[in-house]
């Protein structure tokens, strides 16, 4: 089955108060996205909400000896990548169908295929 991953993006200022109901109320609508996906024939292969992007380390020059660390390259982004599933799914029209009951009350959903390599010791 290929894989693809939901792109939760939202707005981050959405997420600045501490309103302990909302974050409940959406804490709630992704277990019940956890038990859909299974009635939805889609496999949870994994997901993880992210901290915020101020906690985030930005480098540049990977894999050179001139790796720097740098100011946030998109400062003025209101709506951020908040956390992900990787799921599995039939096709690109079933992994749609399934990105459209994924929670992201302040944003949206990005479903992107991932890219199947063959391994080197196929």
């Amino acid at each position: 089955m290929p894989k693809y991953l939901l792109m939760i993006v939202e707005d981050k200022s959405a997420y600045l108060d501490d309103d302990e109901a909302q974050y409940n109320e959406i804490m709630e609508a992704h277990m019940s996205f956890n038990r859909e996906l299974e009635e939805l024939g889609a496999k949870n292969l994994g997901g993880e909400a992210l901290q915020p992007s101020s906690t985030a380390t930005f480098l540049r020059g990977t894999r050179t000896a001139g790796v720097t660390v740098v100011d946030n390259p998109g400062p003025d982004l209101k709506e951020v990548l908040g956390g992900y599933y990787l799921i599995e799914a039939d096709d690109d029209d079933h992994a749609r169908r399934i990105g459209e009951r994924c929670p992201a009350p302040f944003g949206y959903i990005e479903v992107r295929p991932i890219w199947e390599f063959a391994s080197p010791d196929a």
